[in-house]
């Protein structure tokens, strides 16, 4: 694998060189740098990631401590990724501001709507329907704050929300979980009989993943114990499915799919999950998950530099532009195929404070 100063420093050009996502709008992909910065700050105790991620969160809070570009009618659950950095910039600085926009922004889910099982809807615009993704955009954000204000209904509503969402999006013939479930059942890209999507995304499955090893370390293992044995699971089913070289393919489950590549931001998610889930005693085993997929998945440009491959660029489902996203295996082949995207770097970045941290 590459050296780890190697590796911190393409973190650094990146993170030195990043245009926001989306022109300066509060959103979660600039969340999954901020969640990067946090984590290797806390792993490294360096100052310039803290540096770095002050900077970047200071120019999207204006002096009213209004967030840009953010509605709170737009009752967008990927809006929420982000308030995670103003958590741990309170921590890390001390400054109680930052935990008076976290309370602003908070304020989504006391009107956010709801599945009639009580799952938040991923979206507005998306009604009636979760999706993995929201799991890890919503809940650890929420747990974290309600820890530090005492609100035990919240967290309590936050665990049996993730427990409905694993029981509505579960897939009953592999026992995994599929992208997305549609309670109406009224969207053309699910299953009229039971709504769910029609395949096993493997960034789905990441961000899930990523979402219930975070929640564990929150909330401890007593109050984790009704969703430990299918964290394990799910961890245990991922470690089985790793691909040849140490990454996992794009269609998690169909490796002799035609066009079936192996991809780099699950991938990272996946490694995370696994070093995180063994350091809670959720999974075992003495893979160095991490350490492998830096080797595979950094490698040199035409420009000598180190850059991170093979991420999907971006995949949802339903209508976008003039496109139908119908969720079927061959669809999420048709997605982009790029490089140094947030979407795989910043779990990559946290893959490897986590791996850091675990060092003796």
């Amino acid at each position: 694998m590459p050296e780890t100063a190697a590796v911190l420093a393409y973190f650094d050009t990146l993170a030195t060189g990043y245009a926001p996502y989306k022109g300066g709008a509060w959103c979660y992909e600039d969340g999954l740098l901020y969640g990067g910065l946090a984590a290797l700050h806390r792993a490294t105790g360096q100052g310039h990631w803290l540096d770095h991620l002050r900077a970047r969160v200071a120019a999207q809070i204006g002096v009213d401590g209004a967030l840009a570009g953010y509605q709170i009618t737009e009752f967008n659950i990927d809006n929420l990724l982000s308030g995670r950095a103003l958590l741990y910039l309170a921590e890390a600085t001390g400054e109680a501001r930052y935990l008076d926009v976290a309370r602003g922004l908070a304020r989504q889910f006391d009107w956010h709507p709801r599945t009639r099982s009580g799952v938040f809807w991923h979206k507005l615009r998306y009604p009636w329907q979760i999706w993995l993704d929201g799991l890890y955009m919503a809940h650890p954000f929420r747990i974290g704050l309600a820890q530090l204000d005492g609100d035990e209904a919240a967290i309590d509503d936050s665990l049996a929300q993730i427990a409905a969402a694993l029981t509505a999006t579960r897939d009953p013939v592999s026992g995994l979980y599929r992208h997305a479930y549609d309670e109406a059942r009224l969207q053309p890209w699910c299953d009229p009989s039971s709504g769910l999507s029609a395949s096993l995304w493997s960034r789905a499955l990441g961000w899930l993943a990523m979402a219930l090893v975070d929640v564990a370390a929150l909330v401890g293992p007593e109050r984790f114990a009704p969703l430990s044995g299918a964290t394990t699971e799910l961890l245990s089913r991922i470690a089985a499915a790793r691909g040849p070289d140490g990454r996992w393919y794009q269609v998690f489950d169909m490796p002799d799919l035609p066009g079936n590549y192996l991809e780099g931001s699950a991938s990272a998610m996946f490694a995370y999950a696994q070093q995180r889930g063994r350091d809670l005693g959720l999974h075992m085993g003495e893979a160095d998950w991490v350490g492998d997929l830096l080797t595979v998945v950094l490698q040199p440009g035409a420009d000598g530099a180190l850059h991170m491959v093979d991420v999907c660029e971006v995949a949802g489902l339903g209508w976008f532009d003039t496109v139908f996203r119908d969720g079927s295996p061959a669809y999420y082949l048709t997605e982009r195929r790029v490089s140094d995207e947030i979407k795989g770097v910043g779990p990559l970045m946290m893959a490897t404070a986590a791996r850091i941290a675990a060092q003796p």
